[in-house]
């Protein structure tokens, strides 16, 4: 039975002839982990053996999916073990270091799941508020999203976090009163349309909020990451806010036909002034005039139709986008 007519399954009659939905057992659903590894040797069985006793313990049905994006130290083999102990869980190992986004779509793609919870490796989201997500899941959102009581991260990660939720509210809409982050629970239903969308660049949040009709946040805690640091530098930061820009908005091109189209028209007035001048003030460069006004007109008028062709390619690639943005090299797991 599909979630949604499962919901409506549930609806209790009153005497007024409304209808008053009863809030779904958990435990009628099952639940897929999509848990992105990189670098996480020293902490990402700990976070296993937590998710595993989490879900068992609250009587959940399961399946945790491990992506190993491309890790350089020994991540593969403690989850691929892991795969191999225990059958609720799935190990990926994918051909090369994709990015987070890339190894959550490779998850999603293996996850059965009616949800699909998202979650860091590092213990960061402690697995136990999983079971926030999927309490406040069963009202009916289409996504709920873990708003951090505090983050514990340095002060870059914040200003970054701050930089593409405005981001998201210009590009994806996001709701000026909605908190979104990493760790969130997505109904069957939106996590179909995200793995059949056709992009170069996934985008997990924003594409959620593309998505979706209906999403909210709960407040869930935040942990310091016990081993390590944080594998998301000011670098990594920098190139998801350009590839979210870049890949779902067509604002910098359009910014740049506006700088365009206005050095145009500044060349044509400056055109016009020494065209002008040339009658009242004699010049000793003869045809000098002349080559001013014809450089600065051309030159606007190529700047803005480079700015247009811009706009007319952009939209091409992202249509003939090329649907493979990761590879599976190893598959370990029922």
């Amino acid at each position: 039975m599909a979630i949604e007519d499962l919901w409506r399954s549930r609806h209790v009659e009153q005497p007024s002839g409304l209808t008053e939905p009863a809030t779904p057992d958990p435990k009628s659903f099952t639940y897929s982990l999509v848990v992105p590894v990189f670098n996480s040797e020293g902490v990402v069985g700990s976070t296993v053996d937590r998710i595993v006793e989490v879900f068992e313990g609250a009587g959940l049905r399961y399946q945790l999916v491990l992506v190993n994006d491309g890790s350089r130290d020994r991540s593969w083999e403690v989850i691929a073990a892991k795969a191999r102990a225990n059958p609720h869980v799935v190990a990926l190992n994918l051909l090369q270091n994709y990015g987070q986004h890339q190894a959550n779509l490779a998850g999603f793609r293996e996850a059965t799941g009616d949800f699909v919870i998202t979650l860091d490796d590092d213990m960061q989201n402690p697995p136990d508020q999983a079971l926030v997500l999927i309490d406040e899941a069963m009202k009916g959102w289409d996504v709920v999203f873990g708003r951090f009581e505090r983050k514990q991260a340095a002060g870059y990660r914040r200003l970054g976090t701050q930089a593409i939720s405005m981001i998201n509210r210009r590009v994806f809409g996001q709701p000026p009163e909605l908190t979104v982050s990493n760790f969130r629970i997505l109904r069957r239903g939106v996590v179909d349309r995200i793995c059949a969308s056709r992009t170069a660049h996934p985008y997990i949040t924003g594409q959620a909020l593309m998505y979706s009709s209906s999403r909210t946040d709960v407040l869930v805690r935040h942990e310091p990451r016990p081993v390590g640091s944080s594998n998301y530098s000011l670098a990594r930061i920098l190139r998801l806010v350009l590839t979210i820009l870049f890949s779902y908005s067509s604002w910098p091109l359009r910014a740049a036909a506006l700088t365009g189209f206005g050095i145009a028209f500044l060349s044509f007035l400056l055109g016009v002034f020494y065209l002008v001048r040339s009658f009242f003030v004699d010049t000793n460069v003869e045809g000098w005039t002349t080559i001013i006004v014809l450089l600065a007109m051309f030159n606007g008028i190529i700047i803005a139709l480079l700015s247009m062709l811009g706009e007319y390619v952009v939209r091409t690639l992202n249509a003939v986008s090329a649907q493979d943005v990761y590879h599976v090299r190893e598959r370990v797991g029922a």
